[in-house]
């Protein structure tokens, strides 16, 4: 197959607000050892992209300094020992940054194959939510069927995911929103909806809380999540929109119930463990969505040169579920 030389993707002129995402003119990647590269139709938009974009993100070295955490497309080269993907294959992907391009180069092993029937712009809105729910809610969190969780966010591309698998694998759900229309959604979802605005979720749900807490806001939340922890309880931390320092913690909560304090970052995981929350997908997932199910909910489709209006969709709070932009 004969590619381009050049590309267009969307760089961070210099960290700030939407405005500074603008398009630029780069050379196509060439696919390293073990690597598929992808021509790229959709992309999805994510909470850490934007954080990454303003310069709050905690970026290792060798991340990439271009956005983009996830994609749909068709695989156009394959790099050395990779046998599980051919040219022409459509795939979606969890990348390691630079998904808002035309083409992008993605760990074979963090990709997996669109389920049958399943649109460009869907797919894309897969792999960051799914992998991140899978990670912290099934497997750090430990849910599973006859369980309760509470879920912070419930309408965003993690929280509708969440609910939707919470519906398919027979656990209680309730998620927090701000708005009656958001409530509506979650309660579409079969969840129990609290507005935060007006309600407190520990007295909604209860003296026999819940076994794990699915959090983005932090330090903010971080005694009433523990008030809403039943015995032996999980806090499972996926970002800090209220606040990444915490004061006053109420460590006696958390000695009494046994409760267990934790969180991870998707991005920086290695690329085995990335490989293995996508073979776990693969097994317990994928048949849920090629059956039709739990199919990621869309917001807005933006083009990607449009990237920065896609960002000012999602950081005004509005959207219910995930964002996406086209790329071609």
């Amino acid at each position: 197959m004969t590619l381009p030389t050049d590309m267009t993707l969307i760089e961070i002129t210099t960290p700030g607000g939407p405005e500074v995402l603008k398009p630029r003119q780069v050379p196509v990647p060439s696919p390293a050892a073990g690597e598929i590269l992808i021509r790229v139709h959709a992309a999805g938009v994510n909470r850490p992209d934007a954080l990454q974009r303003a310069g709050k993100y905690p970026m290792k070295p060798g991340m990439s300094p271009y956005p983009g955490l996830e994609v749909a497309g068709e695989v156009v080269a394959l790099g050395a020992g990779v046998s599980e993907y051919a040219v022409g294959d459509k795939v979606c992907a969890l990348t390691n940054g630079g998904g808002y391009a035309q083409y992008c180069a993605v760990p074979a092993g963090q990709a997996l194959p669109v389920p049958e029937g399943m649109e460009w712009i869907q797919a894309a809105a897969i792999p960051e939510t799914f992998f991140t729910v899978w990670a912290n809610l099934f497997s750090i969190g430990g849910a599973h069927k006859g369980q309760r969780v509470l879920i912070h966010g419930g309408t965003s591309g993690i929280g509708t995911t969440a609910l939707m698998l919470c519906r398919e694998f027979g656990i209680q759900a309730f998620a927090t929103a701000g708005s009656e229309d958001k409530c509506a959604a979650i309660r579409a979802l079969g969840a129990e909806a609290i507005n935060y605005r007006e309600q407190d979720f520990v007295e909604v749900i209860g003296d026999g809380g819940v076994n794990v807490v699915l959090d983005i806001m932090g330090a903010s939340y971080l005694n009433n999540n523990l008030k809403a922890l039943a015995m032996d309880g999980r806090l499972v931390m996926l970002g800090f929109l209220g606040g990444a320092k915490a004061n006053e913690v109420d460590l006696l909560t958390i000695l009494g119930k046994r409760a267990i304090v934790t969180g991870s970052l998707l991005r920086a995981r290695t690329q085995d463990e990335k490989a293995e929350i996508a073979a776990q997908l693969r097994e317990h997932v994928w048949p849920t969505l090629s059956a039709g199910r739990c199919l990621p909910m869309i917001d807005q489709v933006f083009d990607y040169t449009e990237a920065d209006q896609a960002h000012a969709r999602m950081e005004g709070g509005e959207h219910i579920g995930k964002i996406v932009l086209r790329v071609s």
